[in-house]
C-alpha cells in the first residue's frame, strides 16, 4: 500500500475527530529549525471532502484491538485498514508543511496491540519531528485512555495540547458500547495532564530552561446522541470537566449512525445537529457568561428548547430579574441580558463612564436590540416590555437559523416540526413559516 492510499484511509477514519480550533501556544521560529505556532490560530487546509481544517489531521493507523460499537474503526467492521509507520508520518507532515498546506498535526490513532503500543509508536513519530526535522510547529496529540503514565507524560512533553476522549455521558453507556474502556481509564490521564501543567508552570518559574507540558492544555470530545442520557446530564458533566481538570474545551461530536446495532440509534437517524449546536452555546455559557449548569437546565427542563438559544430561554423564565438598567448595572447582570455579550459588555461598563448610554449608543457598541430592548432600560427608554406584546418578545427571541429554508432546503437547524411538515410534502419555506408561528404561540404561552 502507498502513501496516498494511506492517507486516504487514514484521514478519511479521523473524520470523527473533533480538532481544536486555535492552537493557544506561541513560538518563534529559529534558526535551524522548521515551522513556528500563534497563539489566535493557524492557517486553514481543505480536506478531500470540502471541508476546512486547521492541521493535518490522521490517524497512525485505524486497526483496532476494541470493539466500541457506535466507532467505525472498530474491530468487528469490514473496513480498509491501513498503518502508518514513525517514519511516514514524520515525512508526510513535513513536506505537506514545506508545501504550505498545513502548519500543524492533529494526530489520534487507533489502539493497535494494546495502548502503550500505540503511544509508543506515536512518540516515535513526534520525537522524529520535533528531533530530527526540528519542527517547532502546532501539534495536538490524543493521549490513548490505559497507556502507561510514563508514556503519557514523554507524549505531553513533545506534544502542544493534548486530548483524551471521554467518549460517552456516563459509565452506564460506556460499558454497554465501549466494553474496552473504562471511566477510571479515561479520567486518569486527564487528571495526570492537568497536574502535570501545574507543576511544569511552577518548575517554568523557578527555571526557564524546563521543558514545557502540553502547553497549551488539554480538551475532550463527547459523542451525543448515541446513548440516552439528557442534555441536563451532559452539561453537568460538562462543567465537572472544567473544573475538575481546567480543560481548555470540551467539544460535542453528533452521532452520526455507522452500525447496525440495537444497542445504537437506528441508521436512517439524524445526526442531532441542533442539539449539538444547543450544547456548543451552553458551553459557551458556562465558558464566559457566568451561568451553572443548574441554571441553564434543571430537573423539570432536562432538554434545550429547540427554539430558543440556552440564554434567552433562561430570560423567558426569569423575567422577575429584568429590566435592567445597563447605565448601573454589574457586568455580571449585563452578560444575562439577550443581545449583550461578553464584548459588548465591556464596552457599556467603559462607555457609561463618560456619561449616560441611550440606544443609539447601544446599537454603536454593537448590542443586538431586536432582543435587548425587552430587557433592559437606558438613557430616554424604559423599555418596550410594556408596550410589547408577549408574541412580539417570543418572534425576536427565536433563534432564525431554526427556521430559515432557501429554495427547496431547510436549515440544517431545522426545528422537529418543520422537518416534519417537509416530510409530509409541504415546501420548506412554508414548513419553516408554520413552525415558526407555532413556536411563537408556545414561547408566549410560557412568558
Amino acid at each position: 500500500m502507498d502513501m496516498m492510499q494511506k492517507l486516504t484511509i487514514l484521514a478519511d477514519s479521523a473524520k470523527y475527530d473533533v480538532a481544536c480550533t486555535s492552537s493557544g501556544v506561541d513560538r518563534q521560529g529559529k534558526a535551524g529549525s522548521i515551522g513556528s505556532a500563534s497563539a489566535p490560530g493557524i492557517c486553514h487546509a481543505f480536506s478531500a471532502d470540502g471541508r476546512c481544517v486547521s492541521l493535518l489531521k490522521v490517524l497512525m493507523t485505524n486497526v483496532c484491538a476494541y470493539d466500541c460499537a457506535y466507532c467505525v474503526n472498530r474491530s468487528s467492521n469490514d473496513v480498509p485498514r491501513a498503518v502508518f509507520t514513525p517514519g511516514e508520518l514524520a515525512e508526510l507532515t513535513i513536506q505537506f508543511y514545506r508545501r504550505n498546506y498545513i502548519e500543524g498535526l492533529f494526530l489520534s490513532s487507533a489502539v493497535l496491540v494494546n495502548p502503550d503500543y500505540t503511544t509508543e509508536r506515536m512518540i516515535q513519530t513526534l520525537e522524529l519531528l520535533r528531533g530530527h526535522y526540528r519542527f517547532r510547529g502546532y501539534i495536538h496529540a490524543k493521549a490513548i485512555p490505559g497507556a502507561d503514565p510514563l508514556l503519557i507524560q514523554r507524549l505531553g512533553l513533545l506534544a502542544d495540547r493534548m486530548s483524551v476522549n471521554i467518549e460517552l455521558p456516563s459509565a452506564q453507556s460506556l460499558g454497554l458500547l465501549a466494553p474496552d474502556k473504562g471511566k477510571q481509564a479515561i479520567l486518569a490521564p486527564m487528571k495526570q495532564i492537568a497536574l502535570g501543567q501545574k507543576q511544569n508552570k511552577q518548575e517554568l518559574a523557578l527555571y526557564k530552561s524546563t521543558p514545557r507540558f502540553a502547553p497549551a492544555g488539554q480538551s475532550t470530545q463527547m459523542i451525543v446522541g448515541a446513548s440516552p442520557e439528557s442534555d441536563r446530564q451532559i452539561l453537568k458533566l460538562t462543567e465537572g470537566l472544567y473544573r475538575k481538570y481546567e480543560l481548555r474545551r470540551v467539544f460535542f461530536s453528533a452521532y452520526i449512525p455507522v452500525a447496525a446495532d440495537a444497542r445504537l440509534p437506528a441508521l436512517n437517524t439524524e445526526p442531532p445537529l441542533l442539539r449539538e449546536h444547543r450544547l456548543y452555546q451552553a458551553d459557551w455559557l458556562l465558558r464566559y457568561y457566568h451561568f451553572q449548569a443548574d441554571e441553564i437546565l434543571d430537573e423539570e427542563n432536562p432538554n434545550f428548547d429547540p427554539c430558543l438559544d440556552p440564554k434567552c430561554n433562561w430570560a423567558i423564565h426569569h423575567l422577575d430579574k429584568f429590566p435592567v438598567d445597563v447605565n448601573r448595572a454589574e457586568p455580571e447582570r449585563l452578560l444575562r441580558v439577550p443581545g449583550i455579550g461578553p464584548r459588548s459588555a465591556k464596552r457599556i461598563a467603559t462607555a457609561r463612564r463618560a456619561g449616560a448610554l441611550g440606544l443609539a449608543e447601544l446599537k454603536r457598541i454593537g448590542v443586538v436590540l431586536k432582543r435587548a430592548q425587552y430587557f433592559i432600560t437606558c438613557k430616554g427608554f424604559t423599555g418596550a416590555s410594556g408596550g410589547g406584546s408577549r408574541h412580539r418578545i417570543a418572534a425576536a427571541l427565536l433563534d432564525p437559523r431554526v427556521f430559515s429554508a432557501q429554495g427547496e432546503q431547510l436549515s440544517l437547524f431545522a426545528a422537529p416540526l418543520a422537518k416534519q411538515l417537509a416530510g409530509a410534502g409541504a415546501a420548506p419555506e412554508l414548513a419553516a413559516a408554520a413552525a415558526r408561528e407555532e413556536a411563537v404561540k408556545c414561547i408566549a404561552s410560557r412568558m
